[in-house]
């Protein structure tokens, strides 16, 4: 009776440390997550199955490539991700108590029988053709035996330069291009891969995009708080040249150099540049000695006539430089220290106009040197207010420029009332050119026309923050204001 006793006694400890143990065991759980991208493209692969050894919960991924397998019991594990069309793969992970395992699966494609996609057909534009536009998109057609998403690369060079632009991970057939150069022949190639097999190049298109129009006018924009320069044709029509993330201003086109040449922030001082009429080719001409005085947005400089020099103030000195950027040479420096602000050389090279004034923009004078730097001829001198816009007849026998009549000064350099005069050197006067300038506004950044019949200049509310319109104006008749552009600034007309 005692060993029967004995003999219970043990069962029952046996089963309540088997209960025990499955009641503990029941709470000893985990989570496991993961996410399943492709090996090559590290894109998510959606409808993966996830499996295990042991085995748990069967899932699939969702658009994200993401799983979960919850309730998981405690213990060592082998998952594995299939998905037809890819070499399934293992990763092991450990469950641990109330945690959560990641795992992440890289799934190759499945090589075997699997054939690679057609060679890319190039269908636009078409091969050879000529007169595109600078703004097209390159089309092209491709298939895959297999229905394998296809991925594609554009090559994109040219005959202008030694750019060579690559276009990777396209998924369309298709490219939108919208910064190619007038006037130039591209040459394009698709490379298609499967992710599999090897990539398939197409042959070789080309295409010619149309001639630069024919434009005269020139000009700013502020865009992204950068100036911007543009030019326009006879109808009004607008092509923008520089980059609106670069701060270039004050364009001078020169028919003789076939050249635009500009002011252009460089670091923390200002260059002159010169470029094509289409914008390309931008070079730098100044170095060691840039473009300054009291404040850039009134600073001007001046091509020769034959568009082989220029000349720039910078601070009280006169420099000329040649427009390759050597034979830079001082030709001027004020004598009483003032800064030259503005300059314009005649057409017959016998005459440069300077404009100077003190450090804050005024007590400002125009005068007359030589090429030599000799003074000549006194304009204008101690009068109040801001002056402005020089720019010689093509005779030089005459010079426009702007002047405050207001005679007001402030520290901000705020102009009231600028007036368009014109100074005779026959005569030695100047007299005011009637506009009909509306009252609350200003007439800045005067020029000739190109047959000097008219005058084509800038003209703001004098509040200072108000748009800029480019009007032009026929000399002697009071009622011919015309509004060329809105919007815009430093107009130039040749």
């Amino acid at each position: 009776m005692k060993y029967l006793y004995k003999i219970a006694s043990v069962l029952f400890l046996l089963f309540l440390v088997s209960c025990s143990e499955e009641k503990i065991g029941e709470s000893e759980f985990g989570t496991v997550t993961g996410r399943v991208v492709n090996a090559d493209t590290f894109e998510p692969l959606e409808n993966v199955k996830i499996l295990s050894s042991p085995t748990t919960s069967t899932v699939f991924t969702d658009a994200d490539g993401k799983f979960t397998v919850s309730n998981v019991k405690v213990g060592e594990y082998s998952f594995q991700a299939q998905k037809d069309g890819y070499v399934a793969k293992f990763e092991a992970t450990t469950v641990t108590v109330n945690n959560t395992s990641e795992i992440v699966f890289e799934l190759k494609k499945a090589s075997a029988n699997n054939k690679p996609p057609t060679i890319p057909v190039l269908v636009s534009p078409v091969d050879n053709s000529a007169g595109q536009a600078i703004a097209l998109d390159l089309t092209w057609t491709d298939t895959d035996p297999d229905n394998d998403d296809l991925i594609f690369k554009v090559t994109l060079r040219n005959n202008s330069n030694s750019d060579v632009k690559v276009y990777d991970a396209i998924k369309e057939k298709k490219l939108t291009l919208t910064d190619l150069i007038y006037g130039t022949k591209y040459y394009w190639q698709i490379e298609v891969t499967d992710g599999v097999n090897t990539p398939v190049l197409s042959a070789v298109s080309s295409f010619s995009t149309l001639a630069f129009p024919a434009t005269r006018y020139l000009f700013v924009k502020n865009i992204n708080d950068n100036n911007v320069i543009f030019t326009a044709d006879d109808a009004g029509k607008q092509y923008q040249l520089t980059s609106s993330d670069k701060n270039y201003w004050r364009p001078r086109r020169n028919n003789q150099a076939n050249k635009i040449a500009f002011i252009g922030t460089n670091g923390s001082q200002n260059d002159l540049y010169t470029m094509n009429y289409d914008g390309t080719g931008v070079k730098r001409v100044t170095s060691s000695v840039p473009v300054a005085g009291f404040n850039s947005d009134y600073i001007g400089y001046s091509w020769n006539a034959s568009g082989s020099e220029f000349i720039y103030p910078n601070f009280d000195k006169l420099y000329k430089i040649n427009s390759d950027g050597s034979g830079l040479t001082k030709i001027f420096q004020t004598p009483n220290g003032k800064f030259i602000s503005e300059c314009d050389w005649s057409a017959d090279g016998t005459k440069i106009a300077l404009k100077v004034n003190d450090a804050n923009g005024y007590n400002a004078e125009i005068y007359i040197i030589s090429p030599s730097g000799v003074v000549t001829t006194s304009i204008i001198s101690g009068q109040n207010g801001a002056i402005g816009g020089l720019n010689f007849s093509v005779t030089g026998q005459k010079l426009v420029y702007t002047r405050d009549v207001a005679g007001y000064e402030s520290s901000n350099y705020r102009q009231l009332d600028s007036r368009i005069f014109e100074y005779n050197f026959t005569t030695g006067l100047s007299t005011q050119i009637l506009t009909e300038k509306i009252t609350g506004t200003n007439d800045l950044d005067v020029r000739y026309s190109p047959n000097e019949s008219e005058l084509i200049f800038t003209n703001t509310s004098n509040d200072g923050i108000s748009i800029k319109n480019i009007l032009k104006t026929t000399i002697g008749s009071t009622n011919s204001r015309t509004v060329l552009f809105s919007g815009t600034a430093m107009p130039d007309w040749e």
